[in-house]
């Protein structure tokens, strides 16, 4: 087989692999990440990469000699363990993968991005055919919820120049706007956020001095005469079109951090139910002790809601396995130990090693963007641990492609001083 038609299939493997995530099926999504895995194994690996995986194997290594001392059953404890190996395993698949066909990883990365907002589109334009008429829920049930590749894609090819890509102005603007169109129908708080916080960090404003101090504080600032003229506009519950997104813009401060629900109301339970999942799993878990609270009640442990709640596949379900916020889920699984290690890996890959490769230097911001927004993403939706999360993909393809410039560079060095 000839080096084209191998990185032709390596290209659709990674399109596969980030595609897949899409279809809301976690098992279908898992069973494609592990056979890509086992397809693309390599023999090396950098000391940097191992670093980001042990963060998350102690994650789990803890969940599993504490599920020992816990009777939860063998198919609740295997169900677990594909959930915490679950960024593993992304990892693993963007490294490999990179690894095998980086001389166009970028463009794969952005042509991937492509391909899907025009699915997107299309579904969309399919669901408004059938029933032309607009709303916020319409439009999020039928494309779905999110999408942070398409994010990252977007931000890639604003910041077109520093990542070195060479696309003339009609298809760069073509393809801004297509990822732009796209994005926005998602209709995403989360995914604002994500654009603001990685196109922050692509201008290289986490680097703290006076003038990221002061943009920082801008933006800041900024965000809070926004979200007052939100809160003074007074958006209702259930409104029609862009209302009812900005409603849940306005709740959106308040809905994780919430300490007291009163579950008798459907819409102060409904409005925020994340902070009540929260509250139920900091008692249930201090219920069992301190081993519990250190070391969390181990793979197969379920959250007892108290209640019977309509869940996202479309069932009543009273005990679930995850929450939405990633913190709670590794506490209820490992405890605060494992915690500790989430944290670890965020402010590891918050520390990206300054370069004097300007392409390298774009990613170490992207990188240290994806930090700061891990933060927020552990905490509103699962960060890594989402069923139909792929940022660990990407993580492990830019890891793999610092690496691969990093030896580029250092063998010309060495042609230099031969």
């Amino acid at each position: 087989m000839n080096s084209n038609r191998k990185d032709l299939i390596y290209q659709i493997l990674f399109f596969i692999c980030i595609a897949v995530t899409y279809l809301n099926n976690y098992e279908v999504a898992f069973a494609v990440w592990v056979t890509t895995i086992l397809f693309t194994l390599q023999l090396r690996y950098s000391v940097t990469f191992f670093k980001y995986v042990a963060c998350f194997a102690a994650i789990l290594l803890i969940a599993m000699v504490s599920g020992i001392f816990r009777e939860h059953g063998l198919y609740k404890a295997i169900r677990d363990f594909t959930y915490l190996v679950k960024p593993i395993a992304g990892f693993f698949v963007g490294y490999q993968l990179c690894r095998l066909s980086s001389k166009k990883a970028l463009d794969i990365i952005v042509t991937t991005g492509a391909i899907i907002a025009v699915i997107h589109l299309m579904i969309l334009a399919i669901a408004f055919i059938d029933t032309p008429v607009f709303t916020v829920n319409k439009l999020r049930s039928a494309g779905g919820y999110f999408s942070d590749y398409e994010i990252y894609v977007l931000i890639i090819l604003i910041f077109h120049k520093e990542f070195q890509l060479n696309y003339s102005k009609q298809k760069l603007w073509f393809l801004i706007a297509l990822l732009g169109i796209s994005s926005f129908l998602y209709l995403a708080r989360t995914n604002f956020i994500q654009f603001v916080i990685l196109f922050i960090g692509l201008k290289g404003y986490y680097v703290i001095n006076a003038r990221s101090v002061r943009v920082l504080s801008t933006v800041i600032g900024a965000t809070l005469l926004v979200y007052g003229a939100i809160w003074y506009s007074n958006p209702i519950r259930n409104g029609k079109g862009l209302e009812a997104f900005l409603y849940k813009v306005k709740i959106a401060p308040i809905e994780p951090f919430k300490t007291r629900i009163n579950t008798e109301n459907w819409k102060d339970f409904n409005d925020n139910y994340r902070s009540y999942e929260n509250i139920i799993a900091v008692r249930q878990v201090s219920r069992e002790g301190l081993d519990a609270i250190l070391f969390g009640e181990g793979l197969g442990a379920t959250l007892d809601l108290g209640r019977e709640v309509w869940s996202n596949d479309g069932e009543m379900v009273r005990y679930i396995p995850i929450v939405h916020n990633g913190y709670m889920t590794v506490f209820l699984k490992s405890g605060i130990l494992g915690v500790l290690f989430l944290l670890l890996f965020i402010v590891l890959l918050f520390r990206q090693q300054k370069s004097e490769d300007k392409l390298i230097t774009q990613i170490n911001f992207l990188l240290v963007g994806t930090s700061i927004f891990l933060i927020v993403s552990n905490w509103v939706f699962l960060g890594l641990y989402l069923k139909l999360d792929n940022k660990s993909i990407l993580i492990g393809y830019l890891l793999c492609l610092k690496q691969v410039i990093s030896n580029e560079n250092s063998k010309k060095v060495s042609v230099l001083e031969t």
